[in-house]
This record gives C-alpha cells, structure tokens and sequence, in this order.
C-alpha cells in the first residue's frame, strides 16, 4: 500500500489548500515545498479578496461570480487575516466612461450575492476622507467593497490546519524524481538527505514552476501549455490615513490598486508583463516602477517618487494560455488537467488560480481526482481557519480582550497579534505578566515567545520566513534586528 494517498508539489496558496481540504476529508496527504510555504507568488499579491471588477469587459462572468461569492466565504472562515475594505474608483474622462463604471459595480453587487458586504455607491470626494490625497480635479468617484488578506498566513494557517488534520508538510524539500509505477514514488531531498515517499495520486501545484516539475521531476511535457506574467508591487510611506483602498484606471484599460498596508505604508500595483528568466531571482524591473509611480502620480496630490521605495516585490503567475495577446488579457480562472491513463496513478496539473478562489479550486480538484479515493464530502465552505474560531466582526472585541487580560501589550501589538493568530495568540501569550515573561523583545514588537512559536509550529527557518512571510515587520527591522532574530532561530535547532 503507497505511504499516502495523495501527495502534492507546491507549498503555495493551492497546495495549501487543497491539503487542508484533503485531510480534512480523511485523505493521507504529503505535501512538499522546495523552499518556504508562500514564498512565490503567494506573498507576491495584491493582498486582495475581490472578484476582479475588470475582468467584467472580457466577460468573465462565472470567474467573477465565484471569487465574489468566496468574499464573504473566507471572511467568515478567517476573520483574523480578512477584512472587508471599500474601494474608490475615480472617472477619469478618455478612458471608460461614468455610465459604464456605474452599470459594471451595479452588476458586481448582484453577481456578487451580498449578505455582509454594502453596496457600491457615489461619494462627493470633495466632503469625503477618501477625497482629501486627491487632486482637486477628482470631484467625485464611485466606492464598492471587497476584502484584503494578509495572503502570506493564509497559506501557513491552511498548511497548519492541514497538518492538525494528518498532513504531512514538509518545508526545505525537494522532490527531485519521481517514477510512475503502480504508484508514485518521490525521491525527496531535504538539506542534503534523500529520502522516498509512495502515493496514489500526484498533483503538480507549483505555480510557476509547474513547467520545470513537468520538465525536469516527471519528465513528462506539460499536457497544455502555461503563460508565465509577472505582476509588481511597490511600497511607500502612507499617502492617506483611513482604511479604504484605490483603484485608479490606467492606459490601455489596465488598473492599479494603492492600499492602506502595514498600518504606515501603501502599497501600489500590480502590473502585468509577460515573464522570461530565472524564477529564483523576480524583482520589479525600473519600468515598472516608474509605472507605477507615474499612475499614482496622475490621482494623488503628493508625489511618489522611485527613490523613495520602502520595498518592493514581483510575483509570476503561472496561466493557462489561451491564445490571448496582452498579459492584462489572459485568464485568471484556473484549469485542472488530470492525467490517468489505464493502471497507472493519476496526475493532476494546476493551471492559474487566484488566492480568492483557492478554497473552490481545492474542492474542484477534488471532484476530479475523488473518484480514486473513498473520501468524505466536500466541508470548507463552513469552517474555520485556526484562530478564526471567532464572529466576522470580532476583531475589535478581540483586541480589548487580549488588552485586558495582558495589559503590557500596546494597542499596536495587540492589534497585530490578533490580525495574525487569532485566538491562538493564546498559545505563546499564555499566562505572561509582561514582556519580559515573553523573552523580551527581538525586533518591532516581535518577542522571543512568538519567534519560538512560529519556528516550532509553523515551519519559520530563518529571519526572512518570520519578517516577510509570517508577519511585515521586515518594513521596520534593522540589520541587527534581523541579526538577532536568525541567532535566536539557530540557538532553537542546538
């Protein structure tokens, strides 16, 4: 009998998830990521829970009506990592017109079948807080809602909740070959140290490099091809104080967002150019951030500049290609492929995919690789992500709890502590009187409990897992900072 049933390539936002939904249904699953859960493109989004309102023009209705539907999905499931946010969508005359904005959000409200969300509306920008980063020529805009997500945790807490269902997570390991026999055999490389895994079913999740695995681990082509494109971010020190995001219109019909992030920042993209080269080393080339400056540049009254970058990143989608001629154009829906010719084990391949839409695209993976398993029915669209076990408007409430029992916490702390674990901040702040109870501080309000925390139950390995991946304060961290937190991750491993 093979070790699992089912073993996934890709520790992203797909693997994740569909090892969480997986296990959950009672499956033995293995899932393998070369290097740290979400350190492709599933840190590398836009951090948004939305149903894509632009992509209404390429008609996308089944696309847009499933992420809209997933908004209010995941905002129960993880009320810690989602929260809803409006969003002001300037007219810009030349490009689409006031009518057409109108008539697209009164069709993203009814495709989106709200319960919790408000509606879109029209706002006088100039007796509105949104208008005030404005140019004074911006008189009025039309506002809508999604959500945002700390996209980064939502992978480690579905890999978390997968594992607390049975899954093995395995973090630093490569699968380097596999042969198709009666089963899969994997030939895993952890740090050096070879070893092999069997499994019934094998499913290629690796987002970008999902040619590479097809290539070079099963050396088998791809059964379709992908289109690589590369989308970048910017951030920048906070151009507005309130919680609402942007949307501003761009040439050539594309559009950038500028959000509210990590409290002192906005973050600006994403742009959308077709990707060739070495997948290990993405970055945002200087076009596109002048672009993206130049963009912004158009809305708000005080400039940004390229000089002036706190950070910036690039992500790559791996697509289907359909044939489309612009990046901005090709499909954001995912496509499965499975392939299960006669007495050999199956393989699926994951194409596209979007954080909003992980959690169906898990289920429709599912259906097509179930009828090899004697699996439970489907059960994510219920539950709750670890430390979500809360109400979709309790994060307030959590808050004043955890000031209350641990008054040493700042609000700023508590607040990020709540945003990020939930009610699992239980699990290190336990009975602490003071900071001091927690290790003391290591970097911004990063204690030495919290650090030990992540390293010991959600696979943090090094600095950078913890400052960019598990948390954003690698915005504010100094280089001895940094420095203090791998020598406390390595004192960890003696």
């Amino acid at each position: 009998m093979a070790d699992y049933d089912l073993a996934i390539i890709g520790g992203g936002i797909n693997g994740t998830g569909l090892a969480r939904d997986a296990a959950g249904r009672g499956l033995r699953v293995l899932l393998v990521e070369m290097n740290d859960l979400a350190s492709g493109t599933s840190s590398a989004s836009s951090k948004l829970i939305h149903g894509g309102l632009r992509y209404l023009e390429h008609r996308a209705f089944r696309l847009v009506r499933e992420a809209l539907n997933e908004r209010e999905v995941l905002l129960a499931m993880a009320p810690h990592l989602v929260r809803p946010m409006r969003f002001v969508l300037p007219p810009v005359a030349g490009l689409r017109s006031p009518i057409l904005l109108r008539f697209g959000l009164l069709l993203y409200d009814w495709l989106g079948a709200r319960k919790l969300l408000p509606a879109s509306r029209t706002i006088d920008l100039t007796h509105h807080v949104v208008g005030q980063p404005l140019k004074r020529s911006f008189r009025y805009a039309f506002e809508y809602s999604d959500c945002w997500v700390d996209d980064s945790r939502l992978v480690v807490l579905n890999a978390l909740d997968a594992a607390e269902r049975g899954a093995s997570i395995r973090t630093r390991t490569r699968c380097v070959r596999v042969e198709r026999r009666d089963d899969w055999e994997l030939v895993l490389n952890t740090h050096g140290r070879r070893s092999t895994a069997t499994a019934r079913v094998l499913v290629n999740a690796a987002g970008p490099w999902i040619g590479e695995v097809a290539e070079n681990v099963i050396r088998k082509p791809l059964p379709s091809p992908a289109r690589l494109i590369k989308g970048s971010h910017i951030v920048v020190r906070s151009r507005f104080d309130h919680g609402c995001g942007y949307i501003l219109q761009a040439e050539g019909k594309r559009v950038v967002f500028a959000l509210p992030f990590a409290d002192d920042f906005t973050l600006i993209g994403t742009t959308d150019e077709n990707f060739v080269g070495d997948l290990a080393s993405t970055s945002p080339d200087p076009a596109e951030i002048t672009y993206l400056c130049d963009v912004a540049n158009r809305y708000f009254r005080d400039r940004i500049t390229p000089d002036e970058l706190v950070w910036s990143f690039s992500g790559v989608r791996s697509l289907y290609n359909d044939g489309a001629g612009k990046p901005e154009d090709v499909t954001r829906d995912y496509v499965l492929e499975l392939d299960a010719p006669p007495r050999e084990p199956p393989l699926l391949t994951v194409y596209g995919g979007k954080i909003t839409t992980y959690r169906r695209l898990a289920e429709a993976a599912m259906v097509k690789i179930g009828d090899f398993f004697q699996a439970r029915p489907a059960w994510t669209a219920g539950s709750k992500l670890p430390g979500g076990e809360f109400p979709n408007e309790g994060l307030d409430g959590l808050v004043a709890e955890m000031i209350g029992r641990w008054p040493f916490l700042s609000q700023p702390h508590a607040n990020r502590l709540a945003r990020a674990y939930g009610l699992r901040c239980e699990k290190f702040l336990g009975e602490a009187q003071s900071l001091d109870d927690l290790g003391g501080v290591l970097a911004g309000n990063l204690t030495k409990a919290e650090l030990r925390y992540l390293v010991e139950h959600e696979w943090a390995q090094t600095a950078d897992d913890v400052l960019w991946r598990r948390s954003k304060l690698g915005l504010t961290a100094s280089t001895e900072e940094r420095t203090a937190i791998s020598q406390f991750i390595a004192s960890l491993k003696n």
